[in-house]
């Protein structure tokens, strides 16, 4: 049954610690910050990344979606294509001349295929990025503080890991993790230091070989992090921290592991972005392991995530 494995599995992670208080420990960059790990955007990394383009190339990070892309339930997205006050074949002649046009209309949730998770995305016990609590920013007709519009351009260094050749694959299982060992493992084998600042992609296989061939499995399951190699990661300072999956950490969890924690450790304790579904495999097809990395989201005001198409220039 569709979307039976990743139900069950939220069902069971979410509902086992919903009863613990947790305490809150103010953000790094002060209590009234809303940006997070953004304020490492600075001048001197961003011209350190642009010395990273050495063949005047560019490549798009995000997939191409629509109505059929799998999405975490119930999310799903509807195109509409019309052409306003044309009907009958009438022309606008309010241009000066018989003007025909199409226009969009999108019915869609936002977190659909490749995307920005904003920092009130996932908190823990009604609390979100810099103790915010749900009941202060959570409105139905937008986040009042830590909405994607808010998020200044993401700009650094950007790098691949290749988690499925340093499991020894060309794609890695659902349900295979990776954590800390794993991650200073790939880096060592690439010659990648991970540096503050840097937006980190993980590459599993998962969406060039599993996406086109059995996109109801892509959509249920993943191979990913796992819990400790968030907290690791987390410690390393990086902007961002991505991977070629719609989710990231792997599904079902590694045992033990609380479903989707890496996202509270990354967004709710750290203030460290999250990109799903990053089209990296091109990348490493070419031999690019690092990059300069640029995102201008879309800036819909409140909202919590953003669909996107960042650019990898090298």
């Amino acid at each position: 049954m569709k979307n039976i494995l990743i139900s069950t599995t939220l069902a069971l992670a979410f509902g086992a610690g919903a009863a613990f208080a947790q305490d809150c420990t103010p953000s790094k960059w002060g209590p009234e910050d809303t940006i997070g790990s953004a304020n490492l955007v600075t001048p001197a990394r961003t011209l350190e990344a642009a010395k990273l383009i050495k063949q005047g190339k560019s490549m798009p990070l995000g997939i191409t979606i629509g109505p059929d892309t799998p999405a975490f339930p119930p999310r799903s997205l509807n195109l509409q294509i019309v052409q306003p006050n044309q009907q009958g074949g009438q022309k606008l002649s309010g241009f000066g001349y018989e003007g025909n046009y199409n226009d969009d209309v999108l019915q869609t949730w936002i977190g659909i295929g490749s995307q920005l998770d904003g920092l009130g995305h996932l908190g823990e016990h009604g609390k979100y990025y810099n103790c915010l609590d749900e009941k202060e920013i959570s409105v139905i007709t937008g986040l009042t503080k830590l909405g994607t519009h808010d998020v200044p351009p993401l700009v650094g260094r950007g790098i691949v890991l290749d988690m499925a050749a340093q499991a020894g694959v060309e794609v890695m299982e659902a349900g295979q993790h990776f954590g800390e060992a794993e991650i200073k493992a790939a880096a060592e084998a690439q010659g990648i230091e991970i540096r503050e600042g840097d937006i980190v992609l993980f590459y599993t296989g998962w969406t060039d070989r599993v996406f086109n061939e059995n996109p109801e499995l892509w959509g249920q399951a993943e191979p990913g992090l796992n819990n400790e190699g968030a907290v690791y990661l987390a410690s390393l300072n990086p902007m961002a921290v991505g991977a070629d999956t719609w989710g990231l950490e792997a599904v079902p969890p590694a045992e033990g592991d609380k479903v989707f924690y890496g996202h509270v450790t990354l967004l709710k304790e750290n203030g460290i972005y999250i990109l799903e579904t990053m089209n990296v495999g091109p990348l490493l097809e070419e031999g690019v392991n690092e990059f300069m990395f640029v995102l201008g989201q879309n800036r819909i005001r409140g909202a919590v995530q953003a669909m996107i198409n960042p650019v990898a220039l090298y």
